[in-house]
């Protein structure tokens, strides 16, 4: 995938940039979340949706939980964050058991309405923007200083169970498997897992009729139009035929209500993952056992490394739906605007430097394209090397044409520079060390 990078700080030089494709800033970079947004490429709505945009927005502002401003929080730091609001006498909060380490998995249960919902987040541990949205719905919805319709409706009409932190130990590493490296998103055929036994056995005792099973991707995953995802969707199959009975359509017309609900402030920023049935995935498994599952993945936002943003977003997205479930607006809807999502495509590299001359040391300048990866993906922190040399059909997320130009690279101790090293460079007008920098990386990023 070739496609136009933008940096987003002044570089002292010009880069010529190929013009072929989108590129991954121009979305969020000029415009603020909630804004009127004409640069996004957001797809036409023929009329705001009533619920809940507008209203999650101001929801997620005004209820924000405090103490999460770091995408890395652990579980004592999420619980004594969220303290506040449990003490309201309408949230109800069970202990559900233990994970591997012995600590506490809690679910939290909003409203007393005959239909069921219940929404888990953090099942991978790195994996935590959804953890801090569903904060701040249980905020506002412990708030009793006003009146609020659509407060109203979710607790008379729904049952909302949360189990906001599912993989506590796998949180307190930041790591995505549980404390034995176990991927509990893989462990729905065995439940092998005391965090899938505990998911497991809240599905069954509630009856959940409908699920949101949340999660962070890559942000090396494009959709195939060439735009970095900042949300993802799937209504998972429940069989190998990728069949839609009843239970799989309900989710297909929600994860429309979704795409909906935040094409005004990401438009062409969305993607749909493929539906290939895994038989050990949750997802999948839970449209089998008859509940509705929406899966919803926060991906990027451009300036927003802790992902506040898509903190924002995924109320926005979870309030539209519930609301959906709620007054039944879902139903028969066209699924048009989900069916039509292009499809999540994994990039190999986070950076590809095209067409320059890479000069290592002090030996001769060599054509070689570059390509790196960060250790931090999302906050485009610790680069390393990737494939060096030939690399025209190579995908990255962010490609920047520098013919012309000439990459100096830092070498290492033994002259030289290998894949998966650490890496820094300053791109120059000319072969000396002392020509015009346009522009360079360190261990800290792009400068």
């Amino acid at each position: 995938m070739r496609r136009a990078f933008t940096p987003a700080f002044r570089a002292p030089g010009r880069v010529a940039r190929r013009s072929a494709g989108r590129s991954r800033r121009r979305v969020i970079a000029a415009v603020a979340i909630g804004a009127a947004v004409s640069a996004t490429g957001a797809r036409p709505v023929a009329a705001q949706e009533r619920c809940c945009r507008s209203t999650g927005l101001t929801i997620a502002e005004n209820y924000r939980v405090e103490g999460l401003d770091d995408r890395r929080f652990t579980h004592d730091l999420y619980w004594r964050a969220l303290r506040p609001a449990l003490g309201a006498s309408h949230i109800r909060v069970t202990r559900l058991g233990e994970s591997l380490e012995g600590r506490e998995i809690r679910a939290i249960t909003l409203g007393r309405g005959p239909t069921s919902v219940l929404l888990w987040s953090q099942m991978h541990g790195d994996e935590s923007a959804a953890s801090m949205s569903l904060a701040d719905i249980v905020n506002w919805f412990a708030s009793a200083d006003r009146q609020d319709s659509l407060r109203d409706v979710l607790a008379e009409r729904l049952t909302i169970t949360m189990i906001p932190m599912l993989n506590p130990d796998g949180a307190e590493r930041f790591q995505r498997e549980n404390a034995v490296g176990i991927d509990i998103n893989r462990d729905a055929r065995r439940i092998a897992t005391p965090e899938g036994r505990i998911l497991k056995a809240v599905r069954d005792s509630i009856g959940a009729d409908f699920g949101f099973n949340l999660h962070d991707q890559g942000t090396r995953t494009a959709g195939d139009d060439g735009d970095i995802v900042a949300i993802a969707l799937l209504a998972p199959a429940a069989d190998e035929q990728r069949s839609w009975g009843p239970v799989r359509q309900r989710a297909r017309e929600l994860a429309t209500v979704i795409v909906r609900a935040l094409a005004p402030d990401i438009g062409t920023r969305m993607a749909r993952y493929d539906d290939e049935f895994t038989p050990r995935a949750f997802g999948d498994n839970m449209q089998a056992w008859g509940t509705s599952t929406v899966l919803i993945e926060s991906g990027e936002l451009e300036g927003d490394p802790q992902k506040q943003e898509l903190r924002k977003l995924n109320v926005v997205a979870l309030l539209s739906a519930l609301h959906a479930i709620a007054t039944g607006s879902h139903e028969s809807l066209s699924t048009a605007a989900y069916d039509d999502l292009p499809m999540n495509v994994s990039l190999a590299n986070d950076l590809l430097l095209s067409g320059g001359e890479l000069i290592v040391g002090d030996l001769p300048a060599v054509r070689a394209d570059v390509t790196i990866r960060y250790e931090d993906a999302v906050a485009r922190t610790g680069p390393r090397w990737g494939e060096i040399g030939d690399l025209e059909d190579v995908s990255a997320a962010d490609t920047v044409d520098v013919s012309g130009l000439f990459v100096h690279a830092e070498a290492g101790r033994d002259g030289t520079i290998r894949p998966g090293e650490p890496a820094a460079f300053s791109v120059r007008r000319g072969r000396e060390d002392s020509s015009e920098l346009v522009w360079s990386l360190d261990p800290q990023g792009l400068r």
